[in-house]
């Protein structure tokens, strides 16, 4: 398969999106954000790093996806005085409206002295949230939550890094009757052994769509060479009503770190996504995601060539 059929989608002339440079205040690096449609407006929720190296999530929005964007003056999403487990900032967050809850369930990892835990929190509109708190401990992260029960339970995915007795994490779910109590990690995905791309560690990417077909699963796959660890994207299709059961998995990467701004930055080599919006008039995806630990960037791809190619797999 030649590059131009691998990368399933395109990358935005506009890109990156926003920088450090757009911030109202001077931070490090701005990326890996989530995405939400709000009033008629794209809402980004920007991991921001500050020049302290601790990272908030913070709120931008724009008319039309690409420019125009409006920053807001305070972080989302802020490490609280006297909370530990939030002590060294919240990172990577995700964003899924649930129609039973009549709000946005936002999951991102909340950083302390214990290491990484998967953290919870609800809004309506992006302009207040409701902390719900640690629902994962450490150490886990790259969580999101479906949009509806499976069987009864909530379902989340995350990636445990302790507990599987492996060396290489993959993608694990749990399910909960009422988003407090979860059960142990079941496996769902783990990186592939030797020379692949994505055998070092894997993780989801923006949160998981429903298609007639399934749950299209986009999700980052590590590998380690020589010159340092190159972060990809790949496809997955899990089934409808057991979601530990993968039906699809393409074994070729689909979109990787390609332009200059990709390439180099404070992790170089790395695209990231966290959110993704589907045009369902036009079958469009906008997948917003993180380069190089550094920007925020938008690539689109079609819903039903991403599906045809699983489908193939």
């Amino acid at each position: 398969m030649n590059a131009g059929m691998r990368e399933l989608f395109t990358r935005h002339p506009s890109n990156p999106l926003l920088t450090a440079d757009d911030w109202p205040t001077p931070v490090n690096v701005v990326f890996n954000p989530a995405a939400a449609e709000v009033d008629g407006e794209t809402v980004l929720l920007a991991r921001v790093e500050a020049l302290t190296g601790i990272s908030e999530l913070t709120v931008a929005r724009s008319s039309n996806g690409v420019d125009g964007w409006r920053i807001a003056s305070e972080p989302l999403l802020a490490p609280a005085n006297g909370i530990e487990s939030e002590r060294w900032g919240f990172e990577d967050a995700r964003a899924v409206w649930i129609d039973e809850l009549d709000r946005y369930a936002i999951t991102c990892t909340a950083y302390g002295p214990a290491g990484p835990a998967v953290y919870l929190a609800t809004t309506k509109d992006f302009l207040t949230v409701e902390r719900r708190g640690i629902v994962i401990n450490p150490e886990d992260k790259n969580a999101a939550l479906l949009p509806e029960r499976v069987d009864g339970k909530w379902i989340l995915f995350h990636r445990p890094t302790t507990g599987f007795g492996i060396a290489h994490p993959g993608i694990a779910l749990s399910r909960s009757p009422d988003l407090v109590s979860w059960s142990p990690p079941e496996m769902v995905l783990e990186p592939r052994d030797g020379a692949w791309w994505d055998s070092l560690r894997i993780g989801i990417g923006p949160p998981l769509l429903k298609t007639e077909h399934g749950w299209l699963l986009i999700y980052h796959g590590v590998k380690e060479t020589v010159g340092g660890a190159i972060y990809r994207l790949g496809l997955a299709l899990l089934d409808l009503e057991e979601p530990t059961r993968v039906l699809r998995r393409a074994p070729e990467w689909i979109f990787a770190p390609q332009a200059p701004y990709e390439r180099q930055g404070d992790v170089g080599n790395a695209v990231f996504p966290c959110g993704v919006l589907h045009d369902t008039a036009s079958g469009e995806l906008r997948l917003y995601y993180g380069a190089a630990d550094t920007s925020i960037c938008l690539a689109t791809a079609r819903l039903d060539e991403l599906l045809d190619a699983l489908l193939r797999a």
